[in-house]
């Protein structure tokens, strides 16, 4: 009989948080450009690896950094005359700290 030991998730791994950044974002429809409040999920590193972790846990948790997930991927430009979805292509998606 084989025995299946879970993996444990990313997750598992990080304390997360919701923030909001500022960000200079160009509108290409009125050219304009605007600050806008952009959401991000950062996921920091726990202090120490769960409970459970088998040696892959243990790889994966030596090598993990703190990052930043960027969760908005369209905006609505603050022109009132304009008003136009804005596509963010000038932000990465993912950040390392």
């Amino acid at each position: 009989m084989h025995h299946i030991i879970p993996v444990m998730e990313e997750r598992d791994l990080f304390n997360e948080k919701d923030e909001i950044v500022p960000a200079i974002i160009y509108c290409p429809k009125c050219r304009t450009s605007m600050e806008y409040p952009i959401r991000w999920r950062r996921r920091t590193k726990k202090a120490s690896i769960p409970p459970g972790a088998n040696e892959q846990d243990r790889a994966r948790f030596a090598k993990a950094r703190n990052y930043r997930i960027r969760l908005d991927d369209k905006l609505r430009c603050k022109n009132p005359r304009c008003g136009k979805t804005i596509e963010i292509t000038t932000l990465q998606t993912v950040v390392f700290d």
